[in-house]
């Protein structure tokens, strides 16, 4: 719960993974947000009240219509947006089940291995994300019980 007068706009997310279907390898999701044409980890801001797992758990299902077993928490991403202080928590998480469906809000998705993913995301701080994502593999991946 942020203090009283607290205009930190509360947020959270991850760093969605698989292994390809072909071949096995790691692969992250990005997703595409046609209102500002950037790539970045799926997340969103906090209902009013919400825990941050479950609402990053739901920003995700939402941008990416996949449903994800949570692992180890990240590290809190923070940046101005909009010039109010952005607070992000991320945590990893595999993919399970789920099927894409574009939206006004994520109309593409991208499935790539950890460099391509950290060489397309747009902003450096969430680059970060993936090396901290490589940093725990696979411990760090590994979904809760």
């Amino acid at each position: 719960m942020s203090p009283a007068g607290d205009t930190t706009v509360h947020a959270a997310g991850c760093v969605l993974w698989r292994r390809s279907p072909a071949v096995g390898e790691l692969e992250l999701c990005l997703v595409h947000r046609p209102k500002y044409d950037d790539w970045s980890h799926p997340k969103g801001k906090l209902k009013p009240g919400e825990d941050p797992l479950a609402g990053a758990l739901r920003e995700v299902a939402e941008e990416t219509g996949y449903v994800a077993a949570p692992g180890a928490e990240l590290p809190t991403v923070r940046y101005l947006a909009a010039g109010r202080p952005k607070e992000v928590r991320y945590w990893t998480a595999a993919a399970t089940t789920g099927v894409f469906a574009p939206s006004d809000e994520v109309d593409r998705i991208l499935w790539l291995e950890p460099a391509a993913a950290r060489a397309r995301l747009t902003q450096p701080h969430d680059r970060t994300l993936v090396d901290a994502l490589l940093a725990t593999h696979p411990l760090g991946t590994t979904p809760c019980p």
